[in-house]
C-alpha cells in the first residue's frame, strides 16, 4: 500500500510554553539534520540505540498489519521495526521536516534490503493523512514534545490506530534518584547546549531548545493523564536507564 502525501495544515502554537510553532521547529530540525544522528549518539553516549531496541521488545509487534512511526526523524525506529517484522509488514514513518525525511530515505537505501517495506512521508502528527483504525501500533520516539499541541498529536495517533492496538511514546523523563537528577539537570542545561551547538551550528539554538523542551514537557503520571484524556486505556510506564527516558504504552 502506498500512502499519498497531503498538504500540511498550519500548526497551532502552544501559547503557554516555549516556541514550538511549526515553522520554527521545522527550520530548526532542517538546520541540524546533517549531523542529527551523530549528535544523538554522542550526547546519549550511544544509549539511544538500546532505548529503541527495548521499545520493540516491550511492544511485541506482530508481522502483517502496518505500523506507523510518527515524528520519525531520520527513521531509526521505523528501520528497526522493518528488520524485526520482515517483508510481510509495511512500516510508515511520518515527519513534517523534509530534510530529515531525505536522510531517512538515504538510510533505508543503505541499511535495508529492497524487500522490506518502509515508506517515509511528509506529514504533521497533528493532522495525519491516514484513515481511522488503520495501524496495529503508532509510535513516536523523542518527537511528541516537539508537536505544537501535545493533546492533538495524541488524539491523531489514537485515531489512526486500530481498536485494541498500541500507542507508544518514548520520551525523555525526569529521574527521581536524587544524585542522578542533579547530574541529569546539569548535563542538559550546561553541557549539552554547548557541545551540541559547537558540533551542529544552527540559527535556531536547537541545543538550547532541547533541554527547555524536556523540562517543560509532562513526564511520568502527567503524560499518562494526557494519554487517558486522549481516550487511551491501560497506560503502562516503562522507565529506562534509571528514569532518564520512559516508554509510555496505551491501548485504543
Amino acid at each position: 500500500m502506498s500512502y499519498a502525501q497531503t498538504t500540511e495544515k498550519p500548526s497551532i502554537i502552544n501559547p503557554k510554553m516555549l516556541d514550538k510553532s511549526g515553522d520554527r521547529v521545522r527550520q530548526m530540525f532542517a538546520e541540524i539534520a546533517p549531523r542529527y544522528d551523530l549528535m544523538n549518539h554522542v550526547l546519549s553516549l550511544n544509549i539511544d540505540t538500546h532505548w529503541r531496541a527495548k521499545t520493540l521488545r516491550i511492544l511485541k509487534l506482530r508481522a502483517g498489519p502496518p505500523v506507523l512511526d510518527a515524528c520519525t526523524g531520520t527513521g531509526d525506529l521505523a528501520i528497526s521495526m522493518a528488520r524485526s517484522l520482515g517483508k510481510e509488514t509495511t512500516i510508515v514513518g511520518s515527519d513534517f521536516c523534509s530534510e530529515m525525511l531525505q536522510l531517512a530515505r538515504e538510510k533505508r537505501a543503505r541499511k535495508l534490503p529492497l524487500h522490506l517495506q518502509v515508506e517515509f512521508i511528509e506529514a504533521d502528527t497533528q493532522d495525519l493523512p491516514f484513515p481511522e483504525n488503520h495501524f496495529q501500533a503508532v509510535t513516536v520516539a523523542f518527537g511528541l514534545r516537539n508537536v505544537a499541541v501535545t493533546e492533538k498529536g495524541l488524539s491523531e495517533m489514537r485515531r489512526v490506530c486500530k481498536k485494541g492496538g498500541q500507542v507508544a511514546v518514548l520520551e525523555f523523563s525526569k529521574p527521581t534518584v536524587f544524585g542522578l537528577r542533579h547530574l541529569y539537570n546539569a548535563y542538559f542545561k550546561h553541557v549539552l547546549p554547548r557541545v551540541g551547538q559547537s558540533m551542529s551550528k544552527n540559527k535556531q539554538s536547537a541545543y538550547e531548545y532541547l533541554p527547555q523542551s524536556v523540562q517543560e514537557f509532562p513526564s511520568g503520571e502527567a503524560l499518562a493523564i494526557l494519554m487517558r484524556q486522549a481516550e487511551l486505556t491501560d497506560i503502562q510506564l516503562h522507565p529506562m536507564t534509571l528514569g532518564v527516558v520512559t516508554l509510555y504504552v496505551g491501548t485504543k
